[in-house]
Parts: structure tokens; C-alpha cells; sequence
């Protein structure tokens, strides 16, 4: 799991999603509740890259991918990107392994 921390790195990414679905999270490193989901976003298991940032520490790139993706900014919160876009996210207690599955399946993408 690679942070991003730059907006380049966050282009680059999107960039990459074109190729291959991608797994992002934004982390808010004051919510327990991001601590959480952190948590089980790093612990699921899969081939895919994932890529996570610190909204507080990392703001520009955050508010780039509000932008870029056109999906209103929380904390925390997860996408899946496929073909440079956003085709999943969910946020706070909903990041977890059975509804990133249920992303994945109806992204036709598991």
C-alpha cells in the first residue's frame, strides 16, 4: 500500500487506473473512525494496488480528487478507480471487506 502525497503522484494513479483498478482511501489521522476503516482497508487482501493519503497532511491532493472524480469529499472514505474513473466509494463504517467485494462485483470487476 503506497501513500500519495503530492498531486503528481495522484495523476499518476489515475493515469494507472486506465490499465488496472486501483483501490483508494482517504485517511483522516484524528478520526477513530478513519483509524478503523484504515485498518481493514489495509488488512484486505487483494491483487490489485492500493493507495491511500492523509487528507489533513495531504489537502491538495484530497481536494484534487474531489475534483477529479466529481464525488463530494468525507473522511474516511474508499473508491475503486477502473478506466480513470471512480466506479465505487463508500465511507466511514460501510469501508470494509464485504462492500468493497460487493464494489468489485458490481463494477463487474470480481
Amino acid at each position: 500500500m503506497k501513500e500519495l502525497v503530492t498531486v503528481e503522484e495522484w495523476k499518476e494513479v489515475l493515469e494507472k487506473s486506465k490499465d488496472k483498478p486501483i483501490l483508494l482511501l482517504k485517511h483522516s489521522t484524528t478520526c477513530p473512525i478513519s483509524t478503523h476503516a484504515y485498518n481493514r482497508f489495509e488488512a484486505y487482501e487483494t491483487d490489485m494496488p492500493k493507495y491511500w493519503l492523509k487528507v489533513r497532511e495531504s489537502r491538495p491532493v484530497s481536494n484534487e480528487i474531489e475534483s477529479d472524480l466529481g464525488v463530494t469529499h468525507q473522511s474516511p472514505q474508499a473508491f475503486i478507480l477502473n478506466k480513470g474513473e471512480q466506479v465505487w466509494n463508500a465511507s466511514h463504517t460501510v469501508i470494509m471487506e464485504s462492500e468493497i467485494n460487493r464494489g468489485l462485483e458490481a463494477a463487474n470487476l470480481k
